[in-house]
């Protein structure tokens, strides 16, 4: 039986890193801005990002684009702090800094949730707009005026 192979090599990925962190001390020394990190390392924090977000925690969110972004984001703010001579499992690491991420995603979409429905409670306006813009359990020149009164305000 063949051994399922895992989309991020963990031993390529810490090959890849070292080989990064020998580059970016090099730099240093030599007074040089900071390398750019390799597509490798990049496509190793997409797929780990991307394969986190089919967990079924998270496969049901309509941001995982931006779950994903943020998780990618913070890989790469940390990446100098992970240290090889600690831990030789760089995509444990960096799948829990990707799962933190996601968890913080979610509570600041909570947030601006909880944001808008209230300030909807306190606007008034108990009824459901439609995707063609009606008002469920209105008739039209409810809406009409709702609407002129909105455009009145934005003058």
């Amino acid at each position: 039986m063949k051994k399922k192979e895992h989309y991020v090599n963990n031993k390529e990925f810490l090959a890849a890193l070292i080989d990064y962190r020998h580059d970016v001390a090099i730099a240093k020394t030599k007074g040089q801005p900071k390398p750019r990190v390799p597509e490798y390392i990049g496509d190793c924090f997409l797929k780990i990002a991307t394969h986190l977000s089919y967990r079924p925690n998270f496969v049901n969110y309509m941001f995982k684009d931006d779950m994903i972004c943020d998780g990618i984001e913070n890989c790469l703010q940390y990446i100098d702090n992970f240290d090889p001579e600690k831990s030789q499992n760089p995509f444990a690491y960096f799948t829990q800094i990707i799962y933190f991420a996601f968890l913080r995603r979610i509570q600041r979409e909570k947030k601006q949730l909880d944001i808008k429905t209230r300030i909807l409670e306190k606007s008034g306006f108990d009824e459901v707009f439609t995707a063609d813009g009606s008002v469920v359990g209105y008739d039209s020149s409810a809406m009409n005026s709702i609407k002129e009164s909105l455009e009145m305000k934005n003058r």
